[in-house]
């Protein structure tokens, strides 16, 4: 008897897609599952799923938790400003005081504010801010999934443990998510060769906030190593004409007050939203002295680091050289897979930033989207147990949901970064030694 209709379309779907119901079967065994839990190299399928849930668990949080204002109002009066024909940044100001981000703040949050009705429609900038909170996610992923360093069950401390970086980006619409998502999607361009479009990207990142600029020491390191002096000139030239570009404007009408409020690196932080030094006395935390000795342990500490990025980033260099002759004569099922080069690449930017946060003469509650995503990357590049990383990233946590923040709840704070500064180092340079 010839089979049912319905019987040869399923053979003809199983023949046509005999990898993916191979796969699915493969989900049911027990050994298959922890694999995909457990091996960095299957961790894009944990990826996905994460970002599905994500999508409900953001739409949760924006319908059910109570949004509060912190910083958008003062957005949109700043903005306002621009868009009723202000052009001298010393008169753009909001209710929280005069504005003090560069020049591509502005022109990023009038879009917002035309886009949800001068600013009027919070719900609809809550969804805009969730997109960009999938997008941010989806960059990460991609960088970990590059690196083949991260198991896939770290995921889940990156999606769902974090109240703070959900409440960042849906309930507070802070500008520093933004910045912090056009920095990911430059270091994935450079890490796809696309040198020109990361360069544009991380300009338009520092034109958001300078915060970006943390980044900058292995930046130049990874210009000089993989593109030489003269492209690296080019290079920051094109940085720079960015800024230039965005700035004119202002430029034009008073030079002087776009630079100081835009790169205002003397800005005094208030000591009632610090994060890191609550155990100080107030004083003392606004002591020049005390910022100046921060500057130079921040300085010292990219000193002592510089050269194992180096080796990091010149042994990165060769071996894509490497790769591309190799895998350029070869067809497409013999390529090798050597993507995971991209450890060499990362982590000197990943430190760099973390070793300015470390040493930041203050953190308030939204700087936490800085590096928080970094974190778990540089945890799994330390020699730790897996319970202690699992317990110093629960304590950051802990130290950044503390509100307000407690001499106890800085102090732990403090403790975590100089374990993780240590073990980095010593890791940094044992691998640099087996490098050269």
């Amino acid at each position: 008897m010839p089979p049912r209709r319905e019987n040869r379309s399923n053979l003809k779907t199983s023949k046509n897609n005999p990898k993916f119901f191979s796969y699915v079967r493969k989900l049911t065994k027990w050994s298959e599952i922890k694999t995909l839990a457990t091996d960095p190299r299957q961790l894009y399928l944990p990826a996905i799923l994460f970002l599905i849930v994500e999508i409900f668990l953001n739409i949760f949080i924006i319908e059910r938790v109570k949004y509060t204002e912190i910083d958008w109002r003062a957005y949109m009066q700043e903005v306002e400003g621009f868009l009723n024909g202000t052009r001298d940044y010393s008169m753009l100001k909001g209710d929280t005081g005069p504005l003090v981000y560069p020049a591509g703040f502005v022109y990023i949050f009038s879009a917002l504010y035309y886009i949800t009705s001068n600013g009027t429609n919070v719900k609809l900038a809550q969804y805009l801010f969730a997109a960009l909170y999938l997008i941010q996610l989806a960059l990460v992923f991609r960088i970990y999934a590059r690196t083949k360093k991260i198991p896939p069950y770290a995921l889940l401390l990156i999606c769902c443990t974090s109240y703070r970086i959900h409440s960042i980006f849906v309930l507070r619409l802070f500008n520093d998510p933004i910045a912090v998502i056009l920095l990911f999607a430059s270091l994935n361009a450079f890490m796809d060769e696309k040198w020109l479009f990361g360069s544009v990207l991380y300009s338009l990142a520092v034109s958001v906030k300078m915060n970006i600029l943390l980044f900058s020491p292995a930046l130049l390191i990874a210009y000089l190593v993989n593109l030489g002096p003269l492209r690296t000139i080019l290079h920051l030239t094109v940085c720079a004409v960015i800024q230039v570009l965005l700035a004119l404007p202002f430029l034009l009408q008073n030079p002087l007050a776009y630079l100081i409020g835009a790169f205002d690196f003397a800005r005094v932080f208030q000591f009632q939203w610090t994060v890191n030094w609550r155990f100080l006395p107030e004083e003392f935390f606004l002591d020049k002295y005390f910022h100046f000795t921060l500057l130079i342990m921040h300085i010292l500490t990219l000193i002592v680091f510089a050269p194992s990025w180096i080796v990091y980033l010149k042994s990165y260099a060769k071996l894509k050289k490497i790769d591309y002759d190799v895998n350029s004569q070869l067809s497409k099922t013999e390529k090798f897979d050597t993507q995971s080069l991209g450890q060499l690449f990362v982590l000197p930017f990943f430190t760099a930033n973390f070793i300015g946060i470390a040493f930041s003469r203050s953190l308030h509650y939204q700087f936490y989207v800085w590096y928080y995503h970094t974190l778990p990357y540089l945890i799994w590049c330390t020699n730790f147990s897996s319970v202690t990383k699992f317990a110093i990233l629960g304590v950051i946590e802990l130290c950044w949901n503390t509100y307000p923040s407690t001499v106890s709840s800085s102090l732990a704070l403090h403790f975590c970064h100089i374990l993780m500064l240590f073990q980095l180092f010593f890791n940094s340079n044992n691998n640099k030694k087996k490098q050269v």
